[in-house]
């Protein structure tokens, strides 16, 4: 059986379905309960895991279906996080201006710890869902994203007056967690990372500074940060990473290619894959690959966009495959869209069936450049 990440790939998140959108309504008003909005979701997974294995990818996931946001709905399940009282005050961009999107801000107010596996039960009926011959793949938010959002700011003096114990902590979270779901069964993890895709682009250097941290150099504590919770990892366990530059309502908030980070991000970060977007010219070049180890992991390019529904022609998505083969051998590179088609509950300008065509087309163009 073939090992991940996949020649025909993806990042995880799923369009979700009406009926899925109109029963979390119905519970958010009181009118369902929870174990009705647990079935309408059980509901949803089991169509998306059908669709996935209709066209043929091997890397299953539950899309997101479950949560309404990529990231928080993880980290508020870590002890010592808190929601706050203070609300950001975000403006993603487009190509007609912006969307402003204002979530609940989060505060480190106790000492960080792990009393349950999180998503461990989603990941188990995952599991059960998704039968023989695929892989069962979890998303969970990397480490650094509990730091990224608000910085040393959301983080009490009196839990951490120093910031290395929180960084060891965190670690540990995470440790504890890869373990945990790894008893679990899982063997395919990925780790989304928008700060390392973000730190390229001098705007958030520059908001890293203002919220007390070192922008230019914010890049080498998260991969610090990450190589720590991966040091024990568990034999057998594929962990990859994925970076975008933000993805809300097919929307983006950073620019800039990898340069910044490229050097210690491929040279460092001990991952076995790493999802890189690449759908347009916000993305930079492929240069910055030259420093992916040869024989190291594998590189997924995010050549195929999930914020439109307009399908990329095959003869483009090949000769860029042969433009980063020029930095990465072939045999290293796979093939994935760039990002989720739903990093929120409110999801990308797409339709389910627009969304399909975009995996088809990925899995049809992974086969005949590799034939496997």
């Amino acid at each position: 059986m073939p090992v991940p990440p996949f020649r025909a790939d993806h990042v995880g998140s799923l369009l979700r379905p009406p009926e899925l959108l109109k029963a979390r309504a119905e519970h958010a008003a009181g009118r369902l309960s929870a174990a009705a909005l647990r079935a309408a979701e059980d509901a949803a997974i089991r169509d998306g895991v059908a669709l996935q294995r209709e066209i043929g990818l091997q890397g299953i996931t539950d899309g997101e279906m479950r949560r309404g946001s990529w990231h928080m709905d993880f980290l508020y399940q870590i002890g010592g996080v808190s929601h706050s009282d203070h609300r950001l005050h975000i403006a993603f961009k487009n190509e007609a201006g912006t969307v402003e999107f204002s979530p609940t801000a989060h505060r480190i107010t106790g000492k960080l710890g792990l009393d349950k596996v999180i998503f461990g039960d989603d990941f188990a009926f995952l599991k059960s869902a998704v039968g023989e011959g695929v892989t069962a793949k979890l998303t969970i938010p990397s480490p650094s994203m509990l730091h990224y959002r608000g910085g040393r700011a959301a983080i009490d003096q009196a839990a951490y007056p120093d910031m290395e114990p929180f960084w060891h902590d965190l670690a540990e979270v995470y440790a504890k967690e890869i373990a945990g779901l790894h008893a679990l069964g899982c063997t395919y993890l990925q780790l989304d990372d928008t700060s390392l895709a973000y730190l390229n682009d001098p705007a958030q250097r520059a908001y890293v500074d203002s919220i007390g941290g070192d922008g230019a150099h914010q890049h080498l504590i998260n991969i610090r940060l990450i190589n720590q919770a991966l040091a024990n990892r568990p034999p057998g366990m594929t962990i990859c990473t994925h970076m975008c530059r933000g993805n809300f309502r097919s929307s983006w908030m950073a620019s800039g290619g990898y340069d910044h980070v490229a050097e210690a991000l491929f040279g460092e970060l001990k991952v076995d894959g790493f999802f890189l977007e690449y759908d347009d010219e916000r993305s930079g070049g492929f240069a910055p690959l030259r420093f992916v180890p040869k024989g190291g992991p594998r590189v997924v390019l995010g050549l195929v966009t999930s914020k439109r529904a307009a399908l990329e022609g095959k003869d483009v998505l090949k000769r860029r495959i042969d433009e980063a083969a020029k930095y990465v051998p072939l045999e290293q590179l796979c093939l994935s869209p760039q990002c989720g088609f739903s990093s929120t509950v409110d999801g990308n300008a797409l339709t389910i069936e627009e969304e399909k065509a975009k995996l088809r087309l990925v899995v049809e163009t992974a086969h005949e450049v590799w034939g496997d």
